[in-house]
């Protein structure tokens, strides 16, 4: 098992569920949550050379580009609905992320 890929694979996941968790519970803790666990997931997908690694990055940076004004929005102008909007956009990028990790894990040939 490549435990490098099962951690990145992880925070890729993490990201989208974290995210998810704010639409059920709208605080500004749960989307700092979602927002500093996609960041780690961008920094990890950063030195990875795979088949699909610049559009899981782009996906990445396009979540993060949703989550961090998301926060700001909820945090300093309260606008619930604003950041509810951006973070189902950063769900929507993970979602792609997330199908991009299953085609290039099913393109991948492991012998064992």
């Amino acid at each position: 098992m490549d435990w490098g890929k099962v951690i990145y694979v992880f925070f890729t996941l993490m990201s989208l569920t974290t995210s998810a968790g704010f639409l059920y519970e709208d605080s500004a803790y749960a989307l700092f949550i979602a927002g500093s666990v996609n960041v780690v997931s961008t920094f990890l997908k950063i030195g990875v050379r795979n088949l699909l690694s610049a559009e899981l990055l782009a996906g990445s940076l396009v979540a993060d580009l949703h989550l961090i004004p998301a926060f700001f929005a909820l945090q300093f102008y309260d606008n619930v609905a604003l950041a509810i909007g951006l973070v189902i956009g950063a769900v929507i990028a993970n979602v792609f992320s997330i199908i991009l990790v299953v085609i290039e894990s099913s393109k991948t040939k492991e012998v064992f």
